[in-house]
C-alpha cells in the first residue's frame, strides 16, 4: 500500500533502541531517507545506518536544550519526526521511598526530552509534516512502583499531544501529531521481563496474550506518519498493547 513516505526525510530518536531501531528501518521500507538519532549508543547506531545503505546519524543528550538544537542543525530540512528516545527504570519503588533524583531524571528522560524534541522539530518545519509521539501503557492505566515513569508518559498522552496538535497547525495547517501507546514490548530497555512467567502474569489484562515486537509498534508509527493513510488524523493514540485494559481480563 502506498504511505507516501518516499522520499521524506525522516528523524526517529532513539535509534539505537529496540523500537527506535524498528521504526528506522520500517520508514527505511518506505522509501524514505533516515536521520538515525543516538546518545550512548554510538556503535549501534552506525551499524544501524550502514545497514539502512548510509543514513545520517546524529548524536545528542536529548534532555539538553543546546544539544537538541545542534541536532536538528545538523539533520537539516525534516518531514516527520518519530521521537522514541525514553526510559523505563526497571527497579520497582513505591511513591513513598521514590527519591526525587529519580523521579526528576525519569520525568527529564522521558518528558522533557519529548517536550524538546518537538519543539526543535516543530521550529524548522516548513510546511506539513508529521510528529509521532511514543508514550506507554503506563501513561494510560499507571504502573504500580513507576509512577515516575507513568506520570511522564501520561503528561506525554494527554497534555502535551492535545496542545501540540492545535499548536503546529499555526505553523501549517496540514501538520498532524499523533502518538502510540505502546505495552509490553521485547526489546532492550524490557531485557529480563518478558519470561514466559512474566509474560503470563502481565497479560491477564490483555486479549491477545503475548508480548508485542518492536515492528508491531514501528507500523504503527509509520501508517500514523503517512500523509496518504493517516492524512486527516491528529491528536490521536494508537495502543499497542494486544487489547490491554485496566481490569484482569483471564484468571
Amino acid at each position: 500500500m502506498e504511505t507516501g513516505l518516499s522520499g521524506k526525510r525522516v528523524l526517529v530518536t532513539g535509534a539505537s533502541g529496540g523500537i527506535g531501531s524498528a521504526c528506522a528501518r520500517a520508514f527505511a521500507a518506505e522509501g524514505a531517507e533516515v536521520v538515525v538519532h543516538f546518545h550512548r549508543g554510538r556503535g549501534r547506531a552506525e551499524a544501524l545506518a550502514a545497514e539502512l545503505g548510509g543514513a545520517g546519524v546524529v548524536g545528542a543528550d536529548l534532555t539538553v536544550e543546546d544539544e537538541v538544537d545542534g541536532l536538528f542543525d545538523e539533520a537539516g530540512p525534516l518531514d516527520v519526526c518519530a521521537a522514541v528516545a525514553g526510559a523505563w527504570p526497571a527497579e520497582d519503588v513505591p511513591v513513598w521511598e521514590l527519591p526525587l533524583e529519580r523521579w526528576r531524571e525519569t520525568l527529564d528522560t522521558n518528558l522533557t526530552a519529548t517536550f524538546l524534541t518537538a519543539a526543535g522539530f516543530l521550529r524548522w518545519l516548513n510546511g506539513d509534516g508529521a510528529l509521532i509521539l511514543v508514550g506507554s501503557t503506563a501513561g494510560l492505566f499507571g504502573e504500580a512502583g513507576h509512577a515516575d515513569y507513568a506520570a511522564a508518559k501520561s503528561a506525554i498522552l494527554g497534555g502535551l499531544l492535545l496542545s501540540l496538535k492545535n499548536e503546529v497547525v499555526r505553523k501549517s495547517p496540514g501538520a498532524r501529531v499523533n502518538a502510540v501507546a505502546p505495552g509490553w514490548t521485547e526489546s532492550p530497555m524490557t531485557r529480563g521481563h518478558v519470561s514466559d512467567e512474566q509474560v503470563r502474569r502481565v497479560s491477564r489484562t490483555m486479549a491477545l496474550r503475548k508480548v508485542a515486537q518492536p515492528e508491531d509498534v514501528a507500523r504503527q508509527v509509520v501508517v500514523l506518519a503517512s500523509p496518504v493513510l493517516s492524512g486527516h488524523v491528529t491528536g490521536q493514540v494508537v495502543t499497542v498493547a494486544g487489547g490491554m485494559e485496566g481490569r484482569v481480563v483471564h484468571p
